[in-house]
């Protein structure tokens, strides 16, 4: 797993300014291997698409990976008839490695992909890009599964999908629902930083970019899709399913023993609505409670150990105080780092005072208990004895996290050894971090011996940082006439109703 040649923080997210005239906003790859039969009308399609319906300056790159039959040349001939077309032949195959390179050099702001079988409808293409043309989100990928969306395929292929994504859920707890469709979006700005930290240069490329934007904190937008399956598809299942079950293997091992610099993917102080500092809302309450109960019902089994190892060699009243005053210590420590996110030494001290003052409150209620069972009867069983106590932490449960949310932590989540930045201000997140300059044209781990359709060096937009944050959008206009008034979508409109 790599672990190096990450720039830095990423910058916030904004709108992209509208285009001058030849600088595409868009960049639609089609990798192939081997598809001089399909590669024509794919293309012509995608393009005549995309001239109808895009609001936008594009392009298509056609991505050869070492085809052997006249790929090389069909790919050509389109290059040179359609200026929006260009084609890059890779001495190497791998649809991630092909990937890799022609999105390092692209100088498009929204990178995407799409198999050259267009068993995707091209209609999804615009809600794919469009949120990361709005600045919204970081990628964006086309769903199978998601319960709106139309597929046509045989069970074989529908049992191996649904399988696979239920692997990344409970291995790599994945919360997309698709991962293999080959119909995926990406911010130019992000994919400088994500790409050198994906090692997998085949099918395996889409699920590990996934998986570490989504662990990085990335908002992955999900589009649901008409998907038709090409029954005439090349893709080897078998291999493919081992290749896939060895990156989950070698990714999960990375991300649990932190290998992986995910920190360097991290938005700045400010993007993120949950960093504002806004008076009289809650913050993090949801969380809070739930770190606060994993701590309580381990304080409360801790608890319970001790006082029934105390009460072996004491009376119930002092192994009860005994065991509630160590419990307490450790309950109010790991409250303040794993619930409040209080971290370093700073205020440690005061803490567990404070903390020893809600223990005096507990410390009264469960005596009280104990007191009032003892009164009721003379020799109360064991077993009676710890269910009135547990009845008695569970209100001294309560009252502790008011009390820690409102008094001993009232901060709630801010550290107190790294004062937090001013909301707006995203350069104090991480000033001590490089970005390390784009890379240059086909600059990635293949050698690229041909480009068509575009000169050799891309022409990037010039415009500075202050001009590049300007909202210039463009009007986009409806390229569909409205709907029928009855209710039901005509005959061949869903991808169902294909025989």
């Amino acid at each position: 797993m790599r672990t190096d040649s990450s720039p830095g923080t990423l910058p916030a997210r904004e709108h992209l300014p509208a285009a001058g005239a030849g600088t595409p906003v868009l960049d639609v790859v089609i990798p192939v291997y081997n598809e001089e039969k399909d590669l024509k009308p794919c293309v012509r399609g995608l393009h005549e698409h995309l001239t109808r319906t895009f609001p936008y300056a594009f392009r298509i790159t056609i991505a050869d990976n070492a085809s052997t039959d006249g790929t090389p040349d069909v790919a050509a001939r389109l290059a040179e008839r359609i200026a929006e077309v260009r084609s890059v032949r890779l001495e190497q195959k791998g649809r991630g490695r092909a990937l890799r390179t022609v999105w390092s050099a692209s100088d498009a702001p929204v990178l995407a992909y799409m198999d050259v079988d267009l068993s995707t409808d091209l209609n999804a293409l615009l809600p794919l890009v469009a949120p990361l043309i709005s600045g919204h989100s970081d990628l964006a990928i086309g769903s199978r599964l998601s319960r709106s969306a139309r597929v046509v395929r045989g069970a074989k292929r529908e049992f191996i999908s649904r399988s696979y994504n239920l692997i990344l859920r409970g291995s790599l707890q994945a919360r997309f629902s698709d991962a293999q469709c080959g119909f995926k979006a990406i911010r130019r700005d992000v994919a400088r930083v994500l790409l050198p930290l994906v090692e997998d240069s085949g099918w395996f490329f889409d699920t590990e970019l996934l998986v570490l934007a989504e662990r990085a904190g990335l908002r992955i937008h999900e589009v649901p899709v008409d998907w038709v399956d090409d029954p005439h598809s090349t893709v080897h299942i078998v291999k493919t399913a081992t290749d896939d079950l060895k990156g989950v293997w070698r990714v999960g091992r990375a991300l649990a023993t932190g290998a992986l610099p995910l920190d360097r993917l991290a938005r700045p102080f400010g993007d993120d609505p949950r960093d504002r500092d806004i008076k009289d809302v809650p913050q993090g309450l949801a969380r809070q409670l739930v770190g606060f109960c994993v701590v309580g019902a381990l304080s409360t089994l801790f608890y319970l150990l001790l006082y029934s190892g105390f009460r072996a060699f004491t009376g119930s009243q002092t192994a009860n105080g005994l065991a509630l005053l160590v419990s307490a210590v450790a309950n109010t420590a790991a409250n303040r780092r794993l619930t409040f996110g209080v971290r370093g030494r700073g205020g440690a001290v005061r803490h567990q005072a404070q903390g020893l003052v809600v223990f005096g409150i507990g410390l009264a209620l469960t005596s009280g208990s104990l007191a009032a069972l003892n009164t009721a009867s003379s020799d109360p069983a064991h077993s009676t004895e710890l269910a009135v106590l547990v009845a008695a932490n569970l209100a001294a449960t309560v009252l502790r996290f008011l009390l820690f949310r409102a008094w001993v932590f009232p901060d709630r989540g801010h550290s107190h050894d790294t004062p937090a930045a001013p909301s707006g201000q995203g350069a104090a997140t991480s000033t001590s971090r490089q970005q390390a300059p784009t890379a240059g044209p086909w600059q990635g781990s293949v050698p690229v011996t041909s480009v068509q359709g575009v000169p050799t060096e891309p022409s990037v937009p010039g415009a500075s940082p202050a001009t590049s944050r300007q909202d210039a959008t463009m009007p986009l206009q409806p390229v569909r006439s409205p709907l029928p008034t009855r209710p039901s979508r005509p005959s061949g409109d869903d991808p169902r109703d294909f025989s």
